[in-house]
């Protein structure tokens, strides 16, 4: 069923099933992989909140979390900068840190956060995102926990905005051009 947010009809792209299955699959792997290491968990909003939320859920070993707010898009596209509106206030040093993304679109926001992350000498450094926009990259990285590789379209819910609006739909769906 196509929905209407402000001037744009979106329709059904993954299921809230689809992605409960696949933060289910990533909370297994981190729970194992992360066993007596109090990882620290910083998402980054506005985005990731649904998906921190859920994922942290489901997570069973001793463990943190440290919201951090950046911004790189206005309307459906990227504006190529990088605004820091709530910086991070937890020690990272020698900290196992995960970084929780609602989706990797052309990098540039992690091309900017990580460095100033890796230069706080954490243990360890991993990037756990729901969606990857591959197409999309200019600025590569690894992902080390990954949701879904998606096309280069444009998608709202389940955080994910369009002008601040569909960030609560449980799904997430994608513009009906």
């Amino acid at each position: 069923m196509a929905i209407t947010i402000l001037d744009k009809t979106f329709r059904p792209y993954l299921s809230k099933e689809q992605i409960q299955a696949a933060i289910e699959s990533i909370a297994n792997r981190i729970n194992t992989e992360y066993q007596g290491k109090n990882p620290l968990f910083i998402p980054i909003l506005n985005g990731s909140f649904m998906f921190a939320s859920d994922l942290f859920k489901r997570i069973t070993i001793p463990a943190e979390i440290s919201f951090i707010k950046l911004a790189s898009y206005k309307g459906t596209h990227s504006t190529g900068n990088v605004i820091t509106a709530i910086g991070l206030e937890t020690e990272i040093y020698q900290r196992h840190v995960i970084v929780i993304e609602d989706i990797v679109d052309t990098g540039k926001t992690m091309s900017v956060f990580l460095p100033q992350l890796t230069h706080q000498q954490p243990q360890s450094l991993k990037v756990c995102a729901l969606l990857h926009k591959k197409a999309a990259t200019i600025h590569p990285m690894q992902i080390d926990y990954l949701g879904f590789e998606i096309p280069n379209l444009f998608v709202v819910g389940y955080g994910l905005d369009y002008n601040g609006q569909g960030r609560n739909l449980d799904s997430i769906l994608q513009v009906d051009e």
